[in-house]
């Protein structure tokens, strides 16, 4: 039941004690503040690296050719390896039961591409259709390379949101002839990509098209693959782990390259990286967590001792209220409302400013690593609630220890 007594006289409790009171709200305000806004950078580093992530699919695995650089069955070091169609067939032959998606690549940094008195020079590249969903493009526009187009070697081309703009600016690129390197291709389709201007600036060709243009014959320069998931992560990754040594071993004994020549096969899987990224996010969530509670618990201990002092102060005033018929449970009400509403109006006023600070600084914060930082508003009020009932029973055991006091002891108090 209400009582408009009772809170005229804890506010009038808190007035005569402000600075004490204002202290006290203050740990438990900081507390829940700094929860908070440790939890809102803890879910924007986490925001800012999946969608670094999400630039190219996850669980792929890149081969790249480099250099030897041991001497291995008589062969000096210094042979630059170059990658083969037979290669890229023995790679996804042997091990195809484990692999998804796969592409074989030829590409040229320099690449000049125009149209109508337009030019730039573009990354170009010759792939294979599972490359679209290798780097999680988007098709905007058109279509993306498809296995007519390797087949039959097809003068088509899918240029990126950027090259669009660029040569094209506002006008319809489908249907349009580009040059390449002086060799006319038929603009089939736009694509996005989620890793910005920088993905946006590819040109794709089908592989065979492309390996004719730049008189590459049957040399490749890299090769892509992506591992079939699992329910289970860790089996995933696992998996990816045993076909990204699998592929480097076969790799390297058709090569003639030493087993522990690390250069001159480079054989990366995304996803034990994805891993190791993940697993440092849940680490920094749990120093997060660790230190915002700490500081709760420090504000919950500086409630309990208030609650302490007061009960002192007031021993006098409690052997007056039970000499005159007032019950345990009165008394225990009296002291523990006043510990809920200190507790209680400091943590929301701690989660509201530390919500309206990520809103506001939230937006402003330019880092790939770090993107949207915010809190899941349900957890932040819950966690308030729990710290309401923390510093309840902090509030709760001087008040027992109130209500059981003697009112003769009580009275004789100085």
């Amino acid at each position: 039941m209400f009582e408009i007594e009772r809170w005229q006289e804890i506010f009038e409790t808190l007035r005569k004690n402000k600075l004490r009171t204002c202290l006290t709200g203050l740990s438990v305000a900081s507390g829940i503040f700094i929860l908070v806004i440790l939890l809102g950078f803890s879910r924007g580093i986490q925001n800012g690296v999946t969608s670094e992530f999400e630039q190219d699919a996850t669980n792929s695995i890149n081969v790249w050719p480099g250099v030897t650089t041991k001497e291995y069955k008589g062969l000096n070091p210094g042979r630059r390896v170059q990658l083969k169609m037979d290669d890229y067939a023995d790679i996804t032959n042997k091990f195809g039961d484990h692999i998804d998606l796969k592409s074989a690549g030829y590409s040229i940094w320099g690449g000049t591409i125009s149209y109508n008195g337009q030019f730039g020079n573009y990354r170009v590249e010759g792939v294979y259709p599972d490359k679209q969903f290798i780097e999680n493009s988007d098709i905007i526009n058109g279509r993306f390379i498809n296995n007519t187009d390797v087949v039959e070697s097809r003068k088509v081309a899918v240029i990126g949101n950027k090259v669009k703009t660029d040569l094209f600016k506002e006008s319809d690129p489908l249907g349009q002839q580009v040059s390449v390197n002086g060799m006319n291709f038929m603009v089939v389709g736009v694509f996005s990509d989620p890793g910005g201007e920088r993905e946006e600036t590819r040109v794709y060709l089908p592989l065979s098209s492309a390996q004719k243009v730049f008189n590459a014959s049957n040399d490749i320069r890299n090769i892509e693959v992506t591992v079939k998931m699992s329910k289970n992560f860790n089996e995933a990754v696992e998996l990816s782990n045993s076909l990204t040594q699998g592929i480097s071993d076969e790799l390297k004994a058709r090569h003639m390259i030493a087993p522990d020549d690390q250069n001159a096969i480079r054989v990366n899987g995304t996803l034990a990286e994805a891993k190791k990224i993940y697993t440092l996010i849940d680490t920094i969530s749990a120093v997060f967590w660790f230190v915002g509670i700490g500081t709760i618990i420090a504000g919950i201990v500086g409630v309990g001792n208030i609650m302490i002092i007061i009960v002192k102060e007031r021993t006098k005033e409690i052997g007056i209220r039970k000499a005159i018929g007032a019950l345990p449970s009165s008394i225990v009400g009296m002291i523990l409302q006043e510990a809920i509403f200190v507790t209680m109006f400091s943590g929301l006023f701690g989660l509201i400013t530390g919500l309206g600070l990520l809103e506001l600084v939230g937006p402003q914060i330019q880092s790939d690593f770090i993107k949207h930082p915010q809190v899941d508003f349900q957890i932040a009020l819950a966690t308030v609630f729990i710290l309401v009932f923390a510093g309840g029973l902090a509030g709760f055991i001087p008040a027992y220890r109130a209500s059981r006091i003697k009112p003769i002891v009580a009275l004789r108090d100085e």
